[in-house]
């Protein structure tokens, strides 16, 4: 079966810019508190109006207009997310809508943090099977309609911002390049450490007023959980799937690693024995918009001449779940 390759990558992220200090003016909290702890310095957050389908818009036409097709050469959406603009149906229809595309499936995955690289990995199925031959790939969140923007909720609200990335995957050529293995897992038992309790099905009606007091439609996270869980996990994941590809860490050009916190990236680093030019971080500027750090790291490495031709990259998340892992690709 053929290895399925990278046609063309794209980002996209609110004008907006929220910097610590101004966080500092809704909650008790500092610029060096936040930068100490996360190592973000600012974020990108929606105005009214603005919606995640909007951003996968316009991620997915850079991404089209570097790999030269138009929207009618796709064949099939997979769509990532945790915060859809509705509860239903998914955004893969409505970005279908947008794009002007008639009647391929659109099909969303909710895997938080890890939701990029769970998608990816069904469109590489669907392409190295012959099912479909250009899938698009696409990672958009707006987090910040759903943080308490108070004291209580600081731990949370600094860290998670709004963006989308999107790819464009198409079958690859004999000389190799492409995905060459994935690593998936989850670990069900740790559901509650990061996560949104309501509104829910389970609940009649799915969200009451007293959930609402309670502020249960918030994102919760115990931090020290995932800080924990994450620094192991993901080194193990990259591991794992450099050996199921044949490779050794030591051949590895570039780690895009889930942005999460700096602190947990600097943590991975250290215990792959990667130097600094071997990774690349942009929470600094765009704080951890789940399902979309990995689409924008790659758009920006690629555009920034970061990626060539016969470079071994690899792609690793951690998060709600808990649910992680990696993609190994030639370039």
């Amino acid at each position: 079966m053929p290895h399925s390759r990278f046609l063309g990558t794209g980002l996209a992220v609110p004008d907006r810019v929220v910097t610590n200090d101004e966080l500092s003016r809704l909650m008790d909290t500092t610029d060096e508190w936040i930068r100490t702890r996360t190592g973000i310095q600012e974020r990108r957050w929606v105005t009214e109006g603005e919606t995640g389908v909007e951003m996968g818009r316009k991620a997915t036409e850079r991404a089209l207009d570097m790999a030269g097709l138009a929207p009618a050469d796709l064949d099939a959406i997979v769509y990532a997310t945790s915060s859809p603009d509705h509860f239903a149906p998914g955004n893969g229809v409505y970005l279908q809508r947008v794009l002007g595309i008639a009647t391929i499936p659109a099909l969303d995955v909710r895997a938080q943090c890890s939701g990029f690289i769970y998608a990816l990995s069904v469109a590489d199925a669907w392409i190295r099977t012959g099912q479909f031959r250009n899938v698009l790939v696409v990672g958009s969140e707006i987090q910040s309609t759903g943080l308490e923007l108070s004291t209580a909720g600081r731990h949370v609200a600094v860290i998670f911002a709004d963006g989308a990335g999107a790819v464009v995957l198409g079958p690859g050529n004999e000389d190799g390049s492409g995905i060459l293995a994935f690593d998936l897992h989850s670990e069900g038992a740790h559901a509650e450490k990061l996560w949104v309790d309501a509104p829910g099905s389970m609940y009649h009606p799915r969200v009451s007023h007293q959930q609402i007091d309670a502020g249960k439609q918030y994102l919760e996270m115990d931090g020290r959980e995932v800080f924990r869980h994450a620094v192991v996990r993901m080194p193990e994941s990259v591991r794992a799937v450099l050996s199921a590809a044949g490779q050794r860490v030591e051949e590895l050009k570039l780690l895009l690693a889930h942005q999460a916190n700096l602190r947990i990236s600097e943590v991975v680093q250290k215990d792959l024995g990667l130097r600094d030019d071997q990774v690349y971080n942009n929470i600094t500027r765009y704080g951890n918009t789940t399902a979309a750090t990995i689409p924008i790291l790659l758009d920006e490495c690629v555009r920034a001449g970061r990626l060539r031709r016969g470079d071994l990259v690899v792609m690793t998340a951690f998060g709600s779940g808990f649910m992680w892992g990696s993609a190994a690709v030639r370039w």
